[in-house]
């Protein structure tokens, strides 16, 4: 699905990627982990098209997607949610997923005068798409609450859900868990794995939750100083010295409790 071919960045003398490679197969939900400063974010947003590499290539189902902006690549299916949730706080639920679905003919003063009924059904069918979204994720009772007065794993969930108004088929999730209590994300996990059991979703997920990591992904991947150092299932990766010395060694001590847990 996803293919990342010896992806370089570095800002000024800082080298935060290194030559990295690997592939996030179809129908996987691959993870990426790393202590802080591994190089996890910068990559993400290279692929998303937010930074353009130094190096390398990127493919999406074999097209080159290299440099492509994220606009173009949430047209190729390609999305990714972000640590800090960035909802549209003064509108409802329902309407933070209906905002999503791209080239809207509601959009366009033209085609409202000149097509209305067409942009009514369209309106009903994004509607009915929404609260199908809102049922599936079990947070349909929110439909009409402000997005902003959510809490931190409700946002999440939401999050996810503007994904599934783009019948998105790759997603990037950055930190799904982060600040999340352990009752949504319970809630949240198991959305992850029904999209991708029930409806093919391929992931590729950071995380420092490593419950959470061995749960939901199979392979995972390991970065450190910018390179990609180790990847496998979770169990044999929590007895590689290399991956434990990434996070209890020098720099590390702030992952102890997620590596261990």
């Amino acid at each position: 699905m996803i293919e990342i071919e010896r992806i370089s960045r570095a800002f000024g003398g800082l080298q935060a990627v290194r030559s990295v490679s690997f592939t996030v197969a179809e129908g996987s939900v691959t993870g990426l982990i790393g202590p802080n400063g591994a190089g996890k974010s910068t990559l993400f947003s290279i692929i998303a098209g937010a930074l353009p590499p130094d190096s390398g290539v990127i493919r999406l189902r074999g097209e080159d997607i290299t440099g492509l902006p994220t606009h173009q690549l949430f047209h190729k299916g390609l999305v990714r949610t972000f640590q800090i949730p960035h909802e549209f706080s003064r509108m409802t639920v329902r309407e933070n997923l209906m905002v999503v679905p791209a080239r809207q003919r509601g959009e366009n003063l033209l085609q409202s005068w000149l097509r209305w009924p067409t942009v009514v059904r369209e309106d009903r069918e994004i509607l009915r798409k929404a609260d199908e979204v809102l049922e599936f994720l079990e947070i349909d009772h929110l439909r009409d609450e402000l997005a902003g007065n959510l809490s931190g794993g409700q946002k999440k969930l939401l999050d996810l859900g503007r994904t599934m108004m783009t019948d998105a088929k790759a997603v990037l999730l950055d930190e799904p868990g982060a600040g999340v209590n352990r009752t949504l994300l319970g809630k949240l996990a198991d959305a992850i794995e029904r999209l991708n059991r029930e409806r093919g979703y391929t992931f590729c997920v950071i995380e420092h939750d490593m419950d959470l990591i061995a749960r939901l992904c199979d392979p995972v991947m390991v970065m450190a100083n910018g390179e990609l150092i180790a990847h496998g299932d979770m169990a044999t990766l929590r007895e590689n010295p290399q991956v434990r010395e990434a996070y209890l060694g020098t720099g590390g001590s702030g992952d102890q409790g997620a590596a261990t847990s």
